[in-house]
Parts: C-alpha cells; sequence; structure tokens
C-alpha cells in the first residue's frame, strides 16, 4: 500500500478517532482513571465518544469513496459523503447493515447538536449532570457501531489491494 494515498490517511484518521472513542468511554467508566486524572467520580464524556465514533464512521467512509475515486469536499461535506455512501449500498456494492449504522450515527450527532443548543438555550435553569449519565448506552451503542463500521470498511479496503 502506498502510504501518500488519500485513503489511507482518512483510514488511519478513523482509526484514531476510534481509539479516541475506546479512551473516552474508558475515561468515562472507570473509577481508577478518574484518579489518576484528577476527575470528579461523576465525570463522563459520554457525548464524545458519539461524536469521536461519528468521525470513525465518516472518515471510514471517506477512504472507501476515495477507492471509487468519489470526492466530497465541502461545503456540505458530511452530507455528500453519506449520499455518495448511499449510493454504493443502492448499487449492491456496499452491504446495507453499514448504511443502516452510518445513518444512526449521523442521527445521534445530529441529537447531541439539537441538545447542546436546547441546553445553551437554557444554561442557566437546569444542572448538567444528566445529560452525560443518559449518553451511557447511546455512547455504547455507537462505539460498537463505529468497531464494525470500521473493521469492515477497513476489510474492503485491504481486499482491494489483493
Amino acid at each position: 500500500m502506498v502510504s501518500d494515498r488519500k485513503e489511507v490517511l482518512y483510514i488511519e484518521r478513523a482509526k484514531n478517532e476510534l481509539d479516541l472513542a475506546k479512551a473516552i468511554f474508558k475515561l468515562s467508566t472507570d473509577t481508577k482513571l478518574k484518579l489518576e486524572f484528577e476527575l470528579k467520580e461523576d465525570s463522563t464524556f459520554f457525548s464524545n465518544v458519539i461524536s469521536n465514533s461519528y468521525y470513525c464512521i465518516f472518515y471510514s467512509a471517506k477512504a472507501l469513496l476515495q477507492t471509487k475515486n468519489i470526492i466530497t469536499n465541502p461545503p456540505e461535506e458530511h452530507r455528500k459523503t453519506l449520499d455518495e455512501f448511499e449510493k454504493l449500498t443502492l448499487s449492491g456494492e456496499i452491504d446495507f447493515e453499514l448504511l443502516k449504522i452510518y445513518k444512526e450515527i449521523v442521527i445521534k450527532a445530529d441529537e447531541l447538536l439539537g441538545i447542546f443548543r436546547k441546553e445553551k438555550s437554557k444554561r442557566g435553569r437546569f444542572t448538567y449532570k444528566k445529560l452525560p449519565q443518559a449518553n451511557l448506552e447511546p455512547a455504547k451503542e455507537s462505539l460498537n457501531n463505529a468497531e464494525k463500521f470500521f473493521k469492515n470498511i477497513n476489510l474492503m479496503l485491504q481486499n482491494k489491494e489483493e
């Protein structure tokens, strides 16, 4: 594999996002790590896990699209990437399950942005403790989906090389 090809850079970025999501999840759930980093016991970063899981999927998709000479750029790069990925699924080149994972993580990321906007507007009236704790299950699901998506796209990229 030539190391300067764009798909390599994208898949490496996807792996980095996945590794960071795993680390953040572990930090959010491991009391010993929280003590080591001098964090409160109830500190969690599940929204970041969801966000990094999304970026893992996004960059994995960009890597696969790149191998097919499908380039997506701003503006609306994220929407364009999802649209192009969906076209490959509809043509039968990609398993529908991967598209389903991609769409679900996009919805979660959009929900987080909506939650942020809503919370920002009512900032002084509620505590923020409940929101991060409530994101445990969605974060776990996002992380599992990102791992599955990355693994499958990475296998597809490796098979293209052989």
